[in-house]
């Protein structure tokens, strides 16, 4: 497999250095034909693209995309700086006249990369020139119907207020690198520009200790999450259906929400990420909205669950509008409600009251799961599943009687055992007292103000 996986590296290599020759020469043309240096080519058409190795990820692509060779110059030069930066070095010349940059050549210089970063301006000179009719008839690369906005390949960057709109960054999308580097999708980590964390455990969907209600209530979502692709696209509903599914888990804290959420991911084998909520809403007017396009925007290129916790925070009920944050705030809120809508995958929001939850937001959700804090039954098979194996219980300790006479959430019951199991770490020993539970339980119940 090692060597399998290396060889197709290799050639995928080759077909980006084969692709990579070819602009280089694409570029000594469009040079020559600019400042009337030698060149056997009257015309940037005349250079053919070339013919990569077959069932390499690039050409694949290529084909795929029907690129024509404007569409596929255009591509590579937003993809050298990420790949082969040095390619882009002979548009770094210097104009006699001004001591300067040319200005038709665009580009802007990085906080720390040395080269050349090409914008919307190089695109224009590199298929075009500064011939105005051809320059307005390759418009097209940057409008949002293009396949390279619509599937997210390449986009040109806003620019800065008052400057031309051609003069943002000319950027290929990450995951593009990915795939055409290293041949798979590379997972995001958190950070203050990626404001979600994937959600893993040991546990598995067997584990989980649900009331029937709520695992009844499982059935649909789990249903969608295997088989909705098939519902959308094999049967074709995606004409009749919006895209996605949106669930609303609500109950008390401590009753299975997340871990819910996490374990209905690996039983699906698709990543789960908690929104960041602290990193995500901003007291600056419109940044939230950034922070949460960033999240959707990268997430739905791997079919990941989005989990927001306590969604009271960005789904909560809209206010009535006594100055401009009111109003700003309720357009927070129609955001959201519009993005989690277009939202391909699975979108879960998990809060400790349905009722704080917006009714806009709550008529578009296909289910509504109550988690409910444990019955009798379930309490046991809580406590019963917390201990360590490698722990033995005190005789004296009756877990059905415990479970009978305290109600409380697995989230708590969690809370005691990791206490009594390190007091009896503490201590040199194995086996749980009757003693280190009750504290831990006493400890619990302060906590929670049902004792004093």
């Amino acid at each position: 497999m090692v060597k399998t996986l290396a060889t197709r590296k290799n050639i995928n290599a080759e077909a980006l250095e084969i692709a990579f020759d070819w602009l280089g020469s694409v570029l000594e043309t469009r040079l020559a034909l600019h400042f009337g240096w030698d060149t056997p080519f009257l015309h940037l058409s005349e250079l053919e693209p070339p013919e990569l190795p077959p069932d390499t990820l690039l050409g694949t692509m290529l084909q795929h995309y029907e690129m024509n060779q404007s569409e596929f110059i255009a591509f590579l030069i937003a993809l050298a700086p990420q790949v082969l930066p040095s390619v882009l070095d002979t548009l770094l010349l210097t104009n006699e006249e001004t001591g300067r940059g040319y200005t038709e050549f665009g580009g802007i210089r990085g906080k720390w990369h040395g080269g050349f970063l090409p914008t919307g301006e190089t695109v224009f000179f590199v298929l075009a020139g500064c011939n105005i009719g051809e320059r307005l008839e390759i418009q097209e690369l940057f409008e949002r119907d293009h396949f390279f906005s619509a599937h997210d390949l390449v986009r040109i960057e806003a620019a800065p207020s008052g400057e031309p709109r051609w003069c943002g960054q000319w950027r290929i999308s990450e995951t593009i690198v990915d795939l055409l580097t290293s041949g798979s999708l590379r997972k995001p980590n958190f950070s203050e520009n990626f404001p979600a964390q994937l959600l893993k455990s040991a546990l598995d969907w067997s584990d989980l200790v649900l009331a029937n209600e709520t695992q009844d209530q499982m059935t649909e979502l789990l249903a969608w999450a295997e088989c909705g692709e098939i519902l959308m696209q094999t049967w074709d509903m995606e004409r009749l259906l919006k895209p996605g599914y949106r669930s609303l888990f609500h109950g008390p804290p401590g009753t299975g929400k997340t871990i819910t959420a996490t374990l209905l991911g690996k039983r699906v084998n698709r990543d789960v990420y908690r929104i960041d909520l602290s990193s995500v809403v901003s007291k600056y007017i419109g940044e939230t909205e950034k922070n949460l396009e960033k999240v959707f925007n990268h997430l739905e290129k791997y079919d990941a669950i989005l989990f927001f916790d306590e969604a009271d925070a960005l789904f909560g009920k809209r206010t009535n509008v006594n100055d401009s944050h009111d109003r700003y705030a309720n357009q927070e809120v129609s955001y959201l409600l519009q993005r989690i809508e277009d939202y391909p995958g699975l979108v879960i929001l998990a809060s400790n009251f349905k009722v704080n939850i917006d009714d806009a937001f709550l008529r578009r959700l296909q289910s509504v799961i109550y988690f409910p804090l444990p019955n009798v039954a379930a309490r046991l098979k809580l406590w019963q599943n917390a201990f360590s194996e490698k722990a033995q219980l005190d005789p004296e300790l009756n877990l059905s009687d415990i479970a009978r006479r305290f109600e409380m959430s697995g989230g708590a019951i969690n809370n005691i055992v990791r206490y009594a199991s390190l007091m009896t770490i503490r201590r040199g020993e194995l086996i749980i007292r009757q003693a280190d539970v009750s504290d831990g339980i006493r400890r619990e119940m302060i906590k929670e103000g049902k004792m004093t």
